[in-house]
């Protein structure tokens, strides 16, 4: 199970590999928070945030600039939706962040990045968030946040080992700080374990003791905007439901492929919708189970 030998990710060896039974209420089924939504882009949020939902976690808080909160409440009434303060561009400012640190402490997963702008705000946004989060808690460090994280000193290693990384190309080269490799699955293996943390990039899930896992299943398609936020809010949700970050990255990333595979033979090979792999995420969850 190394770059040099991956595992296979396939229906059969996730239902090996089962996932930790649901709670019998909301809260034992997992807290969410989604952290992310400058005002130009709250949709991100609003999709992770549904993910998360729709892969069984049970209650979702969001967390988005002050001018979409309201609009995001009505149009997401699952969530409880806090308003953070931005500049006068609609970008999240860190100050913000102070309202979130019981939320910080308490929830079982954080997903952070979804709907980010403005790098220099999003790095001390990072930072305060890294700083408060519980040593319990999952996390989720996706989009933006991610460039951030190249300039942070390392995460702390219990934070390290409860998070998941989900960079695409351009945010792989800035942790790499090179260009990707045409064959991607070691550079993958290199940011696991140069940060400490399960990370799920392309095709490819690495785990920083050298384990990697492989999904060939998955769809052009995929490529559309906003499928990345609903990654990210899918593997919040299994976190939050209690599995290791490996075994959610595996499953988030097969269902989310699978998903796509659904809508590409419905509706066809492109132009499937982000929101539309939402909601097949449910009946490829159940056919697995």
């Amino acid at each position: 199970m190394s770059p040099d030998d991956p595992v296979e990710v396939t229906p059969r060896s996730l239902r090996d590999w089962p996932l930790p039974a649901a709670g019998s209420s909301k809260y034992l089924r997992g807290r969410v928070l989604v952290i992310g939504g400058a005002a130009s882009s709250p949709g991100a949020v609003q999709l992770a945030g549904l993910a998360a939902l729709r892969v069984g976690g049970g209650h979702l808080s969001l967390a988005v600039a002050a001018a979409a909160a309201v609009p995001l409440a009505v149009a997401t009434p699952e969530a409880g939706v806090t308003a953070l303060p931005t500049d006068d561009a609609g970008s999240v400012l860190p100050d913000g962040i102070r309202l979130l640190e019981r939320s910080l402490r308490d929830v079982d997963a954080v997903v952070l990045g979804p709907g980010l702008d403005a790098p220099g705000l999003t790095l001390e946004v990072v930072s305060r968030v890294v700083a408060m989060t519980g040593p319990d808690v999952a996390l989720v460090i996706d989009a933006f946040a991610l460039g951030a994280l190249a300039d942070l000193p390392k995460l702390p290693d219990h934070l390290a080992a409860r998070a998941v990384l989900t960079p695409n190309d351009g945010e792989a080269e800035l942790l790499l700080q090179r260009p990707l490799s045409p064959e991607v699955l070691p550079d993958v293996a290199e940011i696991a374990s140069r940060y400490g943390t399960v990370v799920a990039c392309h095709d490819v899930i690495a785990h920083p003791d050298g384990r990697c896992w492989r999904v060939s299943t998955g769809h052009s398609g995929l490529a559309t905007s906003g499928s990345g936020d609903v990654l990210a809010g899918a593997l919040g949700g299994l976190l939050a439901r209690g599995a290791e970050p490996a075994q959610a990255a595996c499953w988030a990333k097969y269902l989310h492929a699978a998903a796509g595979e659904r809508l590409a033979a419905r509706i066809g090979r492109l132009g499937f919708l982000a929101r539309e792999i939402v909601e097949e995420l449910p009946q490829v969850l159940s056919e697995l189970g």
